[in-house]
């Protein structure tokens, strides 16, 4: 068979957009993808994108439209064609824009590819039609807020710098599983430098076990172990007074506050002893050249934001941002100067209402609060999302996903449970059949692709669905005369840099911005300093970096935290129906400490239940040391159908949003744990 190599970039919600090199064969086939050799990624890929032909050529991938035949969820359909499926999305909204008002209709989507273009076609689609806007917070609002509270721009050190690091930080975060690049950069500073890890993180991850010192602390509580070693700084000498004076904002008031916050008054809350609060804060406050790599895991909490900016605040402290090596990075998304009106549809501004995206429960059974006041939503087109699955409280989810009165249409690769609910099913391409432009938010690599293959079967791309049902609708806008190639060259065109073709060529284009400017010597946002006093906007957050305590809290009822960090296996919803990924990924799992199985009469492989108000799920134990007392794990996100009810663990996760700006507290929920039958 004849198998040439095609260039191509991986689409998913990871920092890294790898540059790839992919097997493409005379059938129109692929095999293995392999690594390109662009700074940072430096031809490494995960292994799960290694073997992305099992996604492409999936026995159960979806292929055709597919009209609902069965009950609501029960995933009964009879394929139809393509021109009878987009005429009744079609007239389905326009029937309920007739009766409602367009803000009945609401476009879902998030970020099942990373592609300007693709992932930006729902919006446009929304603009147009002048439908409910949604709020993007399932993921990044509120690290993006506690980040954008001190720091004032979106971006931060570039990671290359780490092999010049003679500590680095990863706190919330677990790059040997989400981010394999930074841990060879990681590796190369202990190499070279004789570099120390350290990792704050409540469970033994693959990233903590390979660390110098794992801070082992309890969920929800890491502005009260970064205000300890703010306390240490300023007790012990190791501020940067001069740094401090010349880029930062309310020193003496942080100072003053931070005085009564001792390791000792942080170990109470954290669980962590106040000497390893010591020898951390002493480590770190000596070390000028310190790289705090902020993850998102400890956002996923409803003090969250306030946690992330607390964290934050330490090299400010320190002045490690004015040394190569030191500072801290969050995401680099802010480094790419690209315009976003045409793929964003920004030049039809929006007077519809927003509603929040991890609500979708309360606001598809008719809350009130969480529909805005505004009409019931009656209307749907979900595109890179798989709600059923991954948002909070799935029981309100489902049931608002089985009425009767919402037209739902899902555009989908794999029958998802979301999928199995629709009304009508698109069959949607692989990043493989499609064009696009990817920026980042792990590296500064601007890159664009190409199709490597042919859609297999009867799939088509977001573009392409959203300008067919433009058409039916009569809806006019730039983007919706355009190809995906049209559309990238326009859009690069618009923000002064090389065209589609060019940048292709080149394989990828290094936006990094200076040094002076990375490292913010150029001066923080908010005005030029780094405020230790954020600007919430939001009632009733702390004034300065606290512990504050609005989590889920553990009681007599609910016991335990629940946390449910992703597994190195899968990428959120994404691979966990291939094959090789669901066998190395193993089973649904709750990681149980030793004292705590123990006491509750449990051992690793029994059944076990964890609930409730919201519910209870059953998986197998597996007792481990590698916890911190009081705390469950729950890897994933595995399809629901893995779990023994067929139901998954976000039923045990809240759905209220988190201030200040909205997002999901996967990392904050009390339950209970009960031996299973």
């Amino acid at each position: 068979m004849n198998t040439t190599i095609a260039a191509s970039v991986c689409p998913h919600d990871c920092p890294s957009a790898c540059p790839l090199e992919v097997e493409r064969h005379g059938d129109g086939t692929i095999g293995r993808l392999r690594g390109a050799a662009m700074p940072y990624t430096e031809g490494v890929i995960c292994a799960k994108v290694a073997r992305y032909a099992e996604r492409v050529h999936h026995p159960d991938r979806v292929l055709t439209p597919l009209k609902r035949t069965g009950a609501k969820g029960s995933g009964v359909f009879q394929p139809i064609g393509w021109d009878e499926a987009l005429d009744t999305i079609a007239e389905r909204f326009a029937g309920a824009a007739a009766r409602l008002g367009p803000e009945t209709l609401w476009p879902y989507f998030y970020a099942g590819t990373m592609g300007l273009v693709q992932r930006g076609a729902t919006n446009r689609l929304r603009r147009a039609l002048g439908a409910s806007e949604q709020a993007k917070t399932i993921c990044a609002s509120i690290a993006g807020a506690g980040w954008m509270a001190g720091v004032g721009r979106r971006r931060g050190v570039d990671p290359r710098e780490i092999p010049q690091s003679d500590l680095i930080v990863v706190w919330g975060g677990n790059p040997a599983a989400t981010q394999v690049h930074l841990m060879g950069l990681i590796a190369r500073a202990r190499k070279e430098r004789g570099a120390q890890l350290v990792v704050v993180d409540p469970y033994r991850t693959p990233t903590a076990e390979k660390a110098d010192q794992h801070l082992m602390l309890k969920p929800g509580t890491d502005a009260a172990l970064a205000c300890a070693v703010m306390h240490v700084l300023f007790r012990d000498g190791l501020a940067d007074r001069d740094y401090m004076a010349r880029y930062t904002a309310d020193a003496d008031r942080l100072e003053a506050h931070v005085a009564e916050r001792s390791p000792d008054w942080a170990a109470s809350i954290t669980g962590l002893s106040a000497a390893e609060i010591e020898t951390f804060a002493a480590l770190y406050g000596r070390t000028k050249r310190s790289f705090l790599r902020l993850g998102y895991g400890m956002s996923r909490s409803r003090n969250g934001a306030v946690s992330v900016h607390a964290v934050s605040c330490l090299p400010a402290i320190t002045g490690a941002w004015a040394h190569a090596g030191g500072g801290a990075c969050h995401s680099l998304s802010g480094a790419f100067p690209v315009k976003l009106d045409l793929v964003e549809a920004l030049d039809m501004p929006s007077s519809a209402r927003t509603l929040d995206m991890c609500e979708i429960g309360p606001i598809l059974t008719g809350d009130d609060a969480a529909l805005k006041g505004g009409p019931p939503v009656t209307a749907m087109l979900v595109q890179n999302s798989n709600p059923a699955t991954v948002a909070p409280e799935t029981d309100l989810v489902w049931r608002g996903l089985a009425r009767e009165d919402l037209f739902l249409a899902v555009h989908e690769q794999a029958m998802t449970t979301t999928a199995k609910f629709a009304d009508i099913v698109l069959p949607a391409t692989t990043f493989l059949e499609h064009a696009d432009l990817y920026t980042s938010y792990g590296h500064t690599f601007l890159q664009a692709a190409r199709p490597v293959i042919e859609p297999v079967g009867e799939t088509r791309s977001n573009h392409w669905v959203v300008n067919q049902l433009a058409r039916r609708l009569g809806l006019s806008h730039a983007s919706f005369v355009l190809d995906e190639w049209q559309m990238m060259d326009a859009t690069l065109k618009a923000s002064g840099l090389p065209g589609a073709d060019q940048l292709h060529a080149a394989r990828w284009l290094d936006c990094a911005p200076a040094f002076e400017q990375a490292h913010c010597l150029d001066g923080f946002g908010h005005g030029g300093r780094f405020r230790f006093a954020p600007h919430w906007g939001a009632e009733g957050m702390p004034a300065l970096p606290d512990y504050w305590p609005v989590v889920e809290e553990a009681c007599a009822e609910t016991p335990f935290r629940l946390i449910t960090p992703p597994s190195r296996h899968f990428l959120n919803s994404s691979f966990n129906d291939t094959p090789t990924s669901r066998k190395q990924a193993g089973r649904p799992t709750a990681l149980v400490h030793t004292a705590d199985a123990e006491t509750l009469g449990i051992i690793t492989g029994q059944r076990v239940r964890l609930g409730n108000r919201r519910g209870s799920v059953v998986v197998h134990a597996q007792v481990t040391e590698g916890i911190a007392r009081g705390v469950v794990a729950v890897e994933g996100i595995w399809a629901n159908e893995d779990f023994i009810e067929g139901i998954g663990i976000n039923r045990l996760i809240g759905s209220q949003p988190v201030l200040p700006a909205g997002g999901g507290a996967f990392h904050d929920a009390a339950i209970w744990v009960r031996a299973s039958g």
